[in-house]
Parts: structure tokens; C-alpha cells; sequence
């Protein structure tokens, strides 16, 4: 049956299918590979060394972040910081935990990004709580600039918050 017709009288309608499990077990996996990630970084590299992987280009590091996102407010007090940090966090992940368990019935770029970002922001979260700190080490240089280290949950939240750029700003389809 085409999607624009209604279905014939008597006919039971078939409701779409829930994608909010799909969308759940993607922000686990968020947060598994970046748990299993920061693991390994800990139990291979040293706080402030690094391997390179691509000379000149991309390495692997061992930075232990106490500030936001890029190493942002490192130089306040650690407590205000992380308990700064903790609280932003937690208001953020129910934020988008709200959003996503609206939007979740379907799948749309919408509902992947926010599965995305909040399994990076319950990663991060982790780390701030249990470590005081998140591990990050993922390192890029383009010519002589640094990019700040990063990890897989800051990846996926920024991915995340890419695919929400790119629905916003996706041309609307005309109606039929």
C-alpha cells in the first residue's frame, strides 16, 4: 500500500516499528567503545607520552583532562570544575535521554545524533565521577597547529552534533 493512502476500513493499522531500543544499545556501544578505548590508552601509554601512529599528522596520547571540552577552565579550581562540569553534564544527558526517547520511535538523523551525544556525554560523565578527570588521546596536528586531544566520546558527540546541523539545515521536501 502506498505511504499517502489510509488503510482500507475494518483494516487494522500497522503501527512503525519502536527504533528506541536500536537507539539505546548505539549509546551503550558509545560508551563501551569508549570505556574499552581510555582502558587500553591507560594501560599502554603513560600520562604525557605518546605513539605516533601517522608521523607529522596523528598519534596517540595519554592526557588526563580535568577542564571542559578542550581542556577548557583547567586552570580554575579542580572541585568547582568538576562539580561544575558533573552538574551541566547530568542536566544535559536527561535533556537529551528526553529528547531521545520522544523522537526515538523513528530512525532520522535526529534521532541517531542524540543517541550519539548521549552516550559520549554519559562516557565523559563516567570518567568526571569515578576518575575526577577524562582520559582523552586522540592527537592531531595539521602543519604547525595542535588540535586539542580528544576521545571516542567526544567523537561521537561531535558527530552527533553534525548530523543535527545537517537536518536542520536539509532542504524540506516538498509535499505531494
Amino acid at each position: 500500500m502506498p505511504e499517502n493512502e489510509a488503510p482500507a476500513p475494518g483494516t487494522p493499522a500497522i503501527a512503525p516499528r519502536d527504533r528506541r531500543p536500536l537507539l539505546f544499545l548505539i549509546s551503550a556501544l558509545v560508551i563501551v567503545a569508549d570505556r574499552l578505548s581510555k582502558v587500553w590508552i591507560v594501560a599502554h601509554i603513560r600520562p604525557g607520552y605518546s605513539i605516533p601512529v601517522i608521523p607529522g599528522f596523528f598519534r596517540l596520547s595519554h592526557v588526563l583532562n580535568t577542564g571542559a571540552a578542550f581542556s577548557m577552565m583547567e586552570n580554575w579550581r579542580p572541585d568547582y570544575v568538576r562539580i561544575g562540569l558533573i552538574s551541566f553534564s547530568l542536566i544535559a544527558a536527561v535533556l537529551v535521554f528526553v529528547l531521545l526517547w520522544n523522537v526515538g520511535r523513528g530512525f532520522s538523523f535526529t534521532s541517531v545524533a542524540l543517541a550519539l551525544i548521549l552516550g559520549g556525554a554519559l562516557a565523559n560523565l563516567y570518567d568526571r565521577i569515578v576518575l575526577h578527570h577524562v582520559v582523552d588521546f586522540l592527537a592531531v596536528n595539521l602543519y604547525h597547529y595542535h588540535w586539542p586531544d580528544f576521545n571516542v566520546a567526544d567523537s561521537c558527540i561531535v558527530i552527533g552534533a553534525c548530523l543535527l546541523l545537517v537536518e536542520i539545515f536539509q532542504p524540506e521536501k516538498p509535499e505531494a
